[in-house]
């Protein structure tokens, strides 16, 4: 009989033998699990069905142009549903001037959690929808849902805000930010470029800033924009590790894109916060997708594994803060 060394030498040279053999195949994690031995976070656990749902809602109002019913009745409900997540809100009003020199009053919703605070990050998106499909072969002249195209920032931000509430930063304020007028018309982002000259608290800053458009589309890749690089690549660098870290690396990819004016733009220019733009686009092309500024972007597009995988990185970053 042999002894149990003698047994056991065959079988771990067999094991050596397999790891290092070129049939080793390493799997990417499943998108909706994160691997705790890679990364231990007190992050809560980000619900995507709470973010589509929160999607799902906005569209169901209608567009959401400015000076129109369904951008009213969605302002309430934004409004009232960050109350409930115990947020302080305040609604900044203000009137701009269009692309054809027609005056429009918006309305950006701030939602402060713990406003005492003196260490703040800002998280963003514009909640209204294109009042045109310019991009479309049929019915240009009619907006559209703009499920991914404003609904998707605002979901994921919706569902940050809900866990918040549920488990509270410690060391840290939070400013969620829903710009308005981003894209009306030829004329973008009046909404942060107004918060920006006049921000809802007198000498506000934050540490940084993230921007979510248009986060929620099957297959999205979200490449570093440009102004994101030159302004603020410290936080590309933190998000992107992150989402690496987690296993999101297919949907955060290091190419270059070239710089965009988007709200972050704004913020960077006129606020002085370092803040990067989470967005899909290609970075050859310089397409944001094929429904972009067409009626295609609908719920329809919507994937819960893009969702996820934006909202769970966004959460391990700002409870990773100290």
């Amino acid at each position: 009989m042999k002894n149990s060394s003698d047994q056991l030498l065959p079988l771990l040279l067999l094991l050596l033998l397999s790891a290092c053999g070129p049939e080793t195949v390493v799997e990417d994690p499943d998108t909706d699990t994160i691997n705790k031995n890679l990364v231990k976070s007190n992050a809560p656990d980000f619900k995507a069905d709470s973010a589509f749902a929160f999607i799902q809602t906005q569209v169901n109002f209608g567009p959401r142009v400015p000076q129109t019913d369904p951008h009213a009745e969605c302002a309430d409900w934004l409004i009232a549903k960050l109350k409930t997540y115990g947020a302080e809100v305040q609604v900044q009003n203000g009137k701009v001037k269009a692309y054809n020199d027609k005056v429009i009053d918006l309305k950006n919703i701030i939602a402060s959690f713990k406003p005492e605070l003196k260490k703040r990050v800002l998280l963003a998106a514009h909640w209204d929808t294109r009042p045109m499909a310019d991009r479309d072969t049929k019915d240009m002249d009619k907006p559209i849902d703009g499920a991914n195209d404003g609904g998707s920032g605002v979901g994921v931000l919706l569902e940050i805000a809900r866990l918040l509430q549920l488990k509270p930063l410690i060391n840290t304020g939070i400013d969620i930010i829903f710009f308005d007028m981003e894209d009306y018309g030829s004329i973008y982002c009046q909404g942060s470029l107004y918060w920006s000259k006049k921000p809802h608290v007198p000498n506000y800053n934050a540490t940084y800033g993230i921007l979510l458009d248009m986060v929620g589309a099957k297959g999205a890749v979200f490449p570093v924009e440009g102004h994101s690089r030159q302004n603020a690549f410290h936080v590309v660098k933190n998000v992107w590790e992150k989402a690496s870290l987690l296993g999101y690396s297919s949907f955060f990819s290091y190419d270059e894109m070239q710089a965009i004016t988007d709200d972050h733009a704004m913020i960077n220019q006129y606020a002085n916060i370092p803040c990067i733009d989470i967005i899909q686009m290609d970075p050859i092309s310089g397409d944001f997708g094929p429904f972009h500024h067409k009626h295609s972007d609908n719920m329809d597009i919507i994937d819960k594994a893009t969702l996820k995988a934006v909202g769970q990185t966004v959460m391990e970053v700002i409870y990773s803060e100290k």
